[in-house]
């Protein structure tokens, strides 16, 4: 169930934080009813970005895929990084 609190709740941050580091859920702030900001721990939004990025990553590679019909093999592709990354 998501966390909504008004925007004078942001006064007291000190609470604020603590909900957002126990709940591990983003905090809804409304303003006149209204959907407004969203407010998360640092490491939450850590874990956001970078499913972000892998969500990213694979959105690009289908893309390349459906434009040029040509893939990779996974043990071609992985020889390569495991080179790139580890000599």
């Amino acid at each position: 169930m998501p966390l909504i609190m008004p925007i004078k709740d942001l006064r007291n941050t000190n609470e604020l934080s603590a909900i957002a580091h126990k709940e591990h859920e983003p905090i809804f702030i409304t303003k006149n009813g209204y959907s407004d900001l969203v407010v998360m721990s640092s490491e939450l939004y850590d874990s956001f970005a970078r499913e972000n990025r892998i969500d990213q990553a694979i959105f690009e590679a289908e893309k390349e895929f459906a434009e040029t019909k040509e893939y990779v093999d996974a043990e071609e592709a992985f020889a390569e990084l495991e080179k790139k990354y580890f000599g």
